[in-house]
C-alpha cells in the first residue's frame, strides 16, 4: 500500500507526463460550452491544441492509432478532420481514393499543399453537418477525434452514410467518459466525451450497426484523469507528451494486447453501414 507521501508523488508524475497547469484553471464547464470567454481552438493547425496529439511529438501515438484503424480499412477512404494530413499520409500508397478534409482555412491550405499533384487524392472543405460532395463512394469513412466537436452527431453520422458503399464502414474514434471532461475539452470545442454505450446510441440513430465498440488506452485515460480532473492541467505540453508517447503509449499497446480494459481514454468503433 502507498503512502499519501507516494500517492502525491504517483499523481504528480503523471500530471507532469501528460500535461501542463495553466495560469489560472477553473472548473470545466458542462460539454458544449457557449459560455462568454470560452476559447476555442481550431481542430489542428499551426499551434493548434490538439495538434499536439497527433503531430510530430505524439510518434507512437499515431502508430498506435494507423495500428487500430488500418485493419478496418479498404481500398477508398474519406477521412473526415485531416489536419495536417499526419494520419492520411500513412495510408500513402495502399489506397485506390483518398477524401482528406477539414474546415480549418490554415488545414485545407497545408493538404493542398501536400497532395498537389496527386490524381488519386481528393482534398475538400468539409464541415459536417452537410451534404458531400465528393468524386465517388468510398469503402471507408474514418474520423480521428471529430465527432465529439458536432452537436449533431446523428446527422453527420448519416451524412457520412450517404456517401459509403453499402457494406462499407465507418470507424469512430473519440475522447471518452465524461469523468476526463476538462479545460482542455472546452478549449478544443468538445460538445461532449462518449462511452461506449453513448456512442452506440448515436451509431444506431443514424442507422448504423456497430461492429466493433470499445474503450480502449486505459493508462492514458487515467494519466488523463490525473491530469485534468485532479492537477488542472489546461492542455497538454509539446515537450511532455513526447516523453508519454515514448513510455505510457507502448506499455498501453502491450497491456491491452492480452486484457480487456474496462474504460479508456478513447472510444473505439467500427459501424457497418448496411446493404
Amino acid at each position: 500500500m502507498h503512502s499519501p507521501g507516494q500517492k502525491k508523488s504517483i499523481a504528480g508524475t503523471l500530471l507532469n507526463l501528460v500535461g501542463s497547469r495553466p495560469k489560472s484553471a477553473g472548473a470545466a464547464p458542462p460539454p458544449g460550452g457557449g459560455a462568454d470567454g470560452d476559447v476555442v481552438q481550431p481542430a489542428a493547425g499551426e499551434g493548434a491544441l490538439e495538434n499536439h496529439l497527433g503531430g510530430d511529438e505524439a510518434r507512437n501515438y499515431r502508430k498506435y492509432e494507423y495500428e487500430t484503424v488500418a485493419p478496418h480499412v479498404g481500398r477508398s477512404m474519406l477521412e473526415v478532420g485531416s489536419g495536417l494530413g499526419h494520419f492520411s499520409e500513412q495510408f500513402a500508397g495502399r489506397l485506390d481514393y483518398l477524401v482528406v478534409s477539414d474546415n480549418d482555412p490554415y488545414c485545407v491550405g497545408e493538404l493542398r499543399k501536400r497532395y498537389d499533384g496527386s490524381e488519386d487524392v481528393e482534398v475538400i472543405d468539409l464541415a459536417l453537418p452537410a451534404d458531400i460532395a465528393i468524386r465517388r463512394k468510398v469503402d471507408t469513412v474514418v474520423m480521428m477525434n471529430v465527432l465529439e466537436h458536432i452537436k449533431d452527431d446523428v446527422q453527420a453520422l448519416r451524412d457520412l452514410a450517404a456517401v459509403t458503399e453499402p457494406g462499407g464502414r465507418i470507424v469512430i474514434w473519440v475522447p471518452g467518459y465524461m469523468q476526463l471532461y476538462g479545460d482542455f475539452d472546452r478549449k478544443v470545442g468538445h460538445v461532449t466525451r462518449y462511452t461506449p454505450k453513448t456512442l452506440e446510441a448515436s451509431v444506431r440513430a443514424a442507422g448504423l450497426v456497430p461492429e466493433v465498440l470499445k474503450p480502449i488506452n486505459f493508462l492514458g485515460g487515467i494519466a488523463w484523469w490525473f491530469a485534468v480532473r485532479r492537477g488542472g492541467a489546461g492542455y497538454p505540453d509539446p515537450k511532455l507528451v513526447k516523453i508519454y508517447d515514448r513510455t505510457v503509449v507502448p506499455l498501453t499497446r502491450t497491456i491491452e494486447r492480452v486484457v480487456k480494459p474496462p474504460f479508456g481514454q478513447t472510444v473505439f468503433c467500427v459501424a457497418r453501414v448496411p446493404r
